[in-house]
């Protein structure tokens, strides 16, 4: 864990948020805080994971625990806001560790489909029995006193989704990027770019003042430290892709000739095979090993 940031509540319903940066896949990790329970929940928990060796661990994770409990912070819910195609959840661990609940969004069993056909698996994924809750667009839930509201947000996955805490939090997945670097790619399987446009379009609809937190940061050329937070004001007006009131066509066309220069994650074929398990290996093979399948020459 190589950086870690508070961003502290404003107010009544306004959540503590921390968020901890997974440097070797530019993630963030964020202990979402009510302040008067001190209960809270954990979105997008990244499992380490050496893809050269094949290797994982909880090394990333435990840090997120020690503070937690070093700061008398309850996590009672873990949660993802898509199925990762650039870092391994560790959702399932976690939720088992915890004796915590696991959500996602409901679309999650879509994307499982779309990925038997891909790895040739059809028998795999069962995302109703790896997440504790699916959830719709407009589901709400709370973490401790705070209202969480969940709003699907399609466009990098077809089952993206971002939940809106309180009074004044967003947790927008790989939608934004920080105003400086745009937003965020919608060429994988079952993305859409005329989707995005429209997901951050409702996202631009909140409070100007909501503070919004991305999935991903990796700095810039003239930024090199990551960041995650801005608010919806600012990236109405500065967003590199987006801001400024550009139309649905041109951000379109951008987007895609954007994503056509672009190499896929390193981890993604390995990773979603247990992402769609919520982190889950396989199931142990005869010699007791679980195993990856990845598909040659389909990408």
């Amino acid at each position: 864990m190589s950086l870690s940031r508070t961003s502290p509540s404003t107010g009544p319903a306004s959540p503590e948020v921390v968020g901890f940066h997974d440097a070797p896949t530019g993630s963030i990790q964020y202990l979402v805080i009510d302040p008067d329970t001190s209960k809270a929940a954990l979105v997008d928990a990244v499992m380490s994971f050496d893809p050269a060796a094949a290797r994982t661990s909880t090394e990333g994770v435990e840090a997120i625990l020690r503070f937690a409990a070093t700061e008398g912070v309850e996590i009672d819910r873990i949660l993802d806001t898509h199925p990762h195609a650039d870092h391994l959840m560790a959702s399932a661990s976690l939720a088992e560790r915890l004796g915590v609940p696991n959500g996602i969004g409901e679309k999650v069993c879509e994307i499982a489909e779309l990925w038997r056909n891909l790895y040739h698996l059809p028998d795999a994924f069962d995302p109703a029995q790896d997440f504790a809750q699916l959830f719709d667009d407009g589901d709400s839930f709370q973490i401790g006193n705070l209202p969480v509201r969940v709003m699907l947000t399609p466009g990098h996955t077809l089952g993206s989704v971002t939940y809106v805490v309180g009074c004044d939090a967003a947790f927008v997945n790989d939608t934004f990027m920080q105003p400086d670097a745009g937003t965020s790619r919608a060429d994988f399987p079952g993305g859409d770019a005329g989707a995005l446009y429209d997901s951050l379009q409702a996202i631009l609809s909140l409070p100007d003042r909501t503070r919004l937190f991305v999935g991903h940061d990796y700095g810039t050329e003239r930024r090199k430290s990551p960041a995650w937070e801005s608010t919806v004001a600012e990236q109405r007006r500065h967003n590199t892709h987006i801001g400024g009131g550009v139309d649905r066509a041109a951000y379109i066309a951008l987007r895609e000739k954007r994503d056509a220069t672009l190499d896929l994650p390193d981890r993604m074929l390995q990773v979603l095979q247990m992402n769609l398990r919520a982190g889950r290996a396989p199931a142990p093979e005869a010699d007791g090993r679980s195993y990856l399948k990845v598909p040659l020459n389909r990408f």
